[in-house]
């Protein structure tokens, strides 16, 4: 079983997942080696069996946990939590554990091996995103969850140990320290100046447009003005919104448009680099926010964290996000 521990200094938890170990690439230092030649691939159409029971499909023919799919969320066969058990929290002088409750569950994006999501139409990206919901929804049924973890790792570099494209959701029974941190500072910025943060961005950067990659009818996609890493990407709704899985029905459709043209540009920019992109959501089963913003981070794995970095917290940067933004406007799909 998993276990869940607290740092008793900075009040982060961390996962104790041992079996995690066991899988693809579990505890290989070099992310670019290919998978051996006649791997199969488990998520492929044909291969239902290699994967636990699926939770969700969609599925216009064809039998349950069978071929004729266009999607499947199957739970991780390695999972960094385990939904069975009680949570049985526990102290030991200074420090605080609980066993590793949760979910961990896999989005298989599309039944074809060698089409990344980049190279999707929109029609087949949205229903993605239509995934994402139905997950939620379901998971915040739950109420040892607190918070649900959305994440697409492409490429390994990027931490992806399987190639058929899949993006990741992990149910926790804690907010991680990271979401609580920038739902702080939401709020702190709200309280002083009676505003969300996120709209106020959203407002100034379109009317700048110093740092606008694209945008359409609900979304505009931004390199922040405070970027980490080299041609961070943000996808922000235009109008506010705190819950992902409570926006307009079409609004799924804009997005996967937004997803679709930014995809494809970092890829033509960056020739196919590796990636990662989170889904920031509320915690689950709060009421709508007039502070927070959810939105969706994508990051280039184009620089390398170092000891400085991990010291300090500070990220150095070598290109300013007004570069990086006028570069991407300038591709062409």
């Amino acid at each position: 079983m998993p276990d869940l521990r607290k740092d008793p200094i900075v009040n982060r938890w961390v996962i104790i997942a041992t079996e995690r170990a066991h899988r693809p690439g579990g505890m290989r230092s070099d992310r670019d080696e290919p998978a051996p030649p006649g791997t199969v691939c488990p998520f492929c159409p044909g291969h239902e069996d290699k994967t636990p029971r699926e939770v969700l499909a969609y599925r216009p023919q064809g039998p349950a946990n069978g071929p004729g799919w266009t999607l499947r969320v199957v739970p991780n066969k390695f999972p960094a939590l385990r939904v069975e058990g009680s949570l049985d929290r526990a102290g030991d002088g200074v420090y605080d554990r609980m066993q590793g409750i949760g979910a961990h569950e896999v989005i298989i994006e599309t039944p074809h091996h060698g089409q990344q999501l980049a190279g999707l139409s929109e029609a087949e990206i949205e229903p993605v995103f239509w995934a994402y919901r139905d997950r939620i929804l379901d998971l915040r049924r739950d109420n040892r969850f607190k918070y649900i973890m959305i994440f697409k790792n492409h490429g390994r570099a990027a931490g992806a140990s399987l190639e058929h494209p899949h993006s990741q959701l992990i149910a926790l029974p804690v907010v991680p320290k990271t979401v609580l941190e920038e739902m702080e500072g939401a709020r702190a910025y709200f309280a002083f100046k009676e505003r969300c943060v996120f709209c106020d961005i959203v407002r100034q950067e379109l009317a700048e447009r110093r740092r606008v990659v694209y945008e359409n009818a609900s979304f505009v996609v931004i390199e922040p003005y405070a970027p980490k890493f080299p041609f961070e990407t943000w996808i922000l709704p235009k109008h506010h919104d705190s819950s992902f899985e409570d926006v307009r029905r079409s609004e799924y459709a804009e997005l996967a448009n937004a997803m679709r043209v930014t995809l494809r540009k970092l890829n033509l920019a960056l020739d196919d680099p590796p990636y990662n992109f989170m889904l920031h959501n509320q915690p689950l089963n709060e009421p709508e926010s007039a502070t927070y913003h959810w939105h969706i981070e994508i990051m280039p794995t184009l620089s390398t964290v170092a000891g400085f970095e991990w010291g300090s917290g500070f990220y150095i940067n070598p290109t300013s996000p007004e570069e990086a933004a006028a570069f991407l406007r300038e591709i062409k799909d």
